[in-house]
């Protein structure tokens, strides 16, 4: 009697599905392109090479975007959970002999409300590496890893500037007006507002949209530091653009419905430098596994 054959199932390429991820995440063809350092031909190559594996279509392209099918969905959810499980696998094994110091920075906002948490978790995972932070605007922190005085950085962007092709997408998010919860200063004329100062990408957008829209306002509170944006919001002397990652106690989002305009989305991005080492290296695919859980699930 001959027996039956198996075929043995494919093996699905992690890098691959990094790419598929990132796909998803940007809705961009291109920008996923830039964030995992490959042409977009070769980024088309990988999918079509993904979707014969599958034998399903997993992406919807027309000229302007792009969306997933239902198996493209279901993947995603694989896709995130095999890119966690890999990083913790080899995490375990490689992690305890990595060593060295890591220059990391990080602008004011994530430096307050996430970058502790973050260095954290690193810090129990891998206790041989020392992670120094720089905390400054991300234009300054821009030229920061260009001079090499950085190993890492991670910087605010937007379609108005500091995209370029070594910076990888970390995270996408939808940028608000925060206010106090109960407060009245959104309907003062002219708006007031709290602002970092020149060079912060938050601001250029936020003063762009109320030009636009014709809406007067004045800067009535300044400060470089989240914390005294923070204090203006909740004692109602004036309005902010915040990521809604910033939004705690006390401080709600205001839109279309409070009189103002919207603000769209902005993206936290992350540059490595070229020469990096196994130490920087760590630290960096920390990062990317923080951000693709809180894109996720919302939760750091």
């Amino acid at each position: 009697m001959t027996a039956p054959m198996h075929h043995p199932l494919p093996i699905l390429d992690l890098d691959v599905l990094r790419t598929f991820v990132m796909i998803a995440e940007t809705g961009s063809f291109s920008a996923a392109a830039n964030a995992v350092f490959r042409t977009p031909s070769a980024v088309s190559m990988q999918i079509k090479k993904l979707e014969e594996t599958l034998s399903t279509t997993l992406l919807e392209r027309d000229a302007r975007s792009v969306s997933l099918t239902s198996d493209g969905e279901m993947l995603l959810g694989y896709a995130r959970r095999m890119l966690t499980l890999n990083r913790e696998a080899v995490a375990k094994f490689v992690a305890p002999t990595i060593s060295g110091v890591v220059r990391l920075g990080s602008p004011d906002d994530i430096g307050e409300c996430v970058l502790p948490f973050v260095l954290k978790r690193f810090a129990e995972t891998h206790p041989n590496v020392t992670v120094d932070v720089v905390i400054d605007q991300s234009v300054n922190l821009r030229k920061r890893i260009d001079e090499h005085r950085l190993d890492i950085t991670m910087i605010n962007i937007s379609d108005a500037g500091l995209k370029t092709s070594d910076i990888e997408v970390l995270m996408t998010e939808q940028l608000v007006w925060a206010g106090a919860k109960g407060g009245t200063a959104h309907e003062r004329n002219p708006l007031p507002l709290s602002m970092w100062e020149e060079g912060c990408v938050w601001r250029a957008n936020a003063l762009e949209v109320l030009e636009k829209a014709g809406r007067e306002y004045r800067v009535a509170y300044m400060s470089s530091h989240t914390t005294g944006q923070r204090s203006a919001i909740l004692s109602d002397l004036a309005i902010a653009p915040f990521g809604k990652t910033l939004l705690g106690e006390g401080i709600v989002p205001l839109g279309p419905e409070h009189g103002l305009p919207p603000l769209g989305t902005y993206q936290l991005g992350m540059i490595v430098a070229r020469d990096a080492g196994q130490h920087v290296q760590v630290v960096a695919e920390h990062l990317r596994g923080i951000f693709e859980q809180y894109q996720r699930t919302g939760k750091f």
